[in-house]
C-alpha cells in the first residue's frame, strides 16, 4: 500500500503484489525457485488469476480503462487480467484486492494449457494441503489516491 502514489504504473503494483506473495509461497514450501524467474514465467497466476484491483466511482471497472490514450491490456498471463494499466493520479480511488488461492484445475487438473511449467515449481502435494484448510482468501481495501501517496 506505500506503494501506491502518482506516477506509479498499476501493471507494477500487481508485480509488486505477485513478488510478495511468491515469497510467502517459498517460506510455506509451496513454490521453488528463483522469484524474478517464477515472475517472468508467470507463475504467480496459478496463485493469484485476477488482477490487482479495480477503478470506483465513475471511473468504474472497464470504463475508461483501456482508452486510446492508456497503456494497452497486456497478453501475459495475471497481467492481461488487470482491469487498467494506466499510472496511478491524484484524485484515483480504487480497490487493491491482492488474493491466493489453491484451484484445483490450474494446479492438478490444469484444464487450461496456461503455457506455465507448473511441476518445475509447485510443489503441488503441498498447496493442495493448503487446499484443504482454505481454498482461497482475498484482502480487498478501497482506497483514494492523494498527492503523497
Amino acid at each position: 500500500m506505500a506503494q501506491l502514489k502518482p506516477g506509479v504504473k498499476w501493471p507494477d503494483m500487481h508485480i509488486l503484489a505477485e513478488k510478495v506473495l511468491l515469497e510467502g509461497l517459498i517460506e510455506l514450501g509451496i513454490v521453488k525457485g528463483d522469484i524474478d524467474d517464477m515472475l517472468d514465467n508467470r507463475v504467480c497466476f496459478v496463485f493469484f488469476p485476477h488482477g490487482l484491483g479495480h477503478l470506483l466511482g465513475l471511473d468504474a471497472h472497464e470504463v475508461g480503462s483501456y482508452l486510446p490514450h492508456h497503456p494497452p491490456r497486456s497478453d501475459k498471463w495475471g497481467l492481461k487480467n488487470l482491469r487498467f494499466a494506466r499510472e496511478l493520479e491524484e484524485g484515483l480511488v480504487l480497490t487493491v484486492e491482492p488474493g491466493c488461492y489453491f484451484i484445483k484445475s490450474l494446479l492438478v487438473t490444469r484444464d487450461v494449457d496456461i503455457g506455465i511449467d507448473v511441476d518445475k515449481y509447485v510443489n503441488v502435494d503441498k498447496a493442495m494441503e493448503y487446499a484443504q484448510e482454505v481454498a482461497g482468501v482475498r484482502i480487498e481495501d478501497n482506497v483514494v489516491i492523494t498527492s503523497d501517496g
